[in-house]
This record gives structure tokens, sequence and C-alpha cells, in this order.
């Protein structure tokens, strides 16, 4: 059980930071993917399977469509991400830091995952100008909340809004302009 939560936390930082550093639909796609994966192991030890099947199919329909909505370029870490890996790496170590040091309660894994997440989602929602990019932080962030709000004993409507949330954002029609 420990060594899935680790996991889950790994997995959900891992895929926030692909989101973060990635420019391109398709690393943006695989960021999503990898990040729903952690965050619906999260789900499913602090709610059930409903809930992890609900995260999946957010992330996964939100991968789906950000990965179909046009060019296949992956543009993962392009020229000048140096300050975005180092937000990666900072946001990390201070989310791993708040979850098992700052909160004393049970399920530290799992606070890191929805931590990291919810920081590196919104930093990217509110910093970034590509587009594709705030898409994808959005649908996720909107999944980290529902997982937030399940590690104090939310409802899993929760997880069922959040689900729309992510599939709502990833089918949003874009701009013309900006085709990345």
């Amino acid at each position: 059980m420990v060594a899935a939560a680790a996991g889950a936390a790994f997995l959900a930082w891992l895929g926030a930071s692909i989101i973060v550093l990635s420019d391109g639909r398709r690393g943006l796609a695989l960021g999503l993917a990898v990040a729903s994966a952690g965050l619906a192991i999260v789900a499913w030890q602090s709610s059930g399977p409903f809930a992890a099947i609900a995260v999946l199919a957010g992330g996964g329909a939100a991968a789906f469509w950000q990965d179909r909505s046009g060019g296949g370029a992956w543009n993962v870490m392009p020229a000048g991400s140096t300050p975005r890996t180092l937000l990666c790496v900072v946001a990390g170590l201070l989310a791993l830091w708040v979850a098992a040091s700052v909160i004393t309660a049970p399920g530290a894994s799992q606070r890191f995952a929805v931590l990291v997440v919810l920081a590196l989602a919104g930093g990217s929602v509110l910093s970034s100008d590509n587009i594709w990019g705030v898409r994808a932080a959005a649908a996720i962030l909107a999944l980290a909340v529902a997982d937030a709000a399940s590690l104090g004993g939310s409802s899993l409507w929760t997880f069922a809004a959040a689900t729309i949330v992510a599939i709502g954002v990833s089918l949003l029609p874009m701009p013309k302009t900006n085709a990345a």
C-alpha cells in the first residue's frame, strides 16, 4: 500500500512536470495521461474504485482530445525551459516538505501528489502563454481539486463534476491563430 502511494505521488509529479515542460500537444497529452494515472491511484486509495475510474476517464479523455486536436509536435523541454525545470524541482521539494513534515496526519504520499499537481498546474494556468498548455493544466487541475477534496471526505459527485470539467475544458474550441 505504501509503495502504491509513493508510486502515485511520483506519477502525479512526473505528469504535472511534463505538462509544465511541454509546449507541444503530444507532450501535453502524455503529461495529462501520466498525472491522471497518479491521481487515479490517490482517488482509489481515498474514495474507492468509482473515483479512480472517474479520474481516469476525465484525464484520459482530456489527453485523447489534446492529442487529436491538431499537429503532432512533442516539444518537451524546448529551448529556454530551464526556469520551468527549476519550478518543477522546487515545487516537488516544497510539496514533499509540506506533505511529510508540516501536516502530521497519515497519508503523506497522497497529500504530496495532490499538492504538487495543484501547484504546478495552477502555476501553469497562471503563467503560460501557450493556450494548449493552459487547457491541459486546467483539465488536470480540476481532477487534482477533486482529489484534494476527497482527502477530507467528499462525495463521489465531486469526482463526477471534475471529470465533466476536465472533458469540457478539453473540448473547448481553440483559436485558429495558435496552432502549435
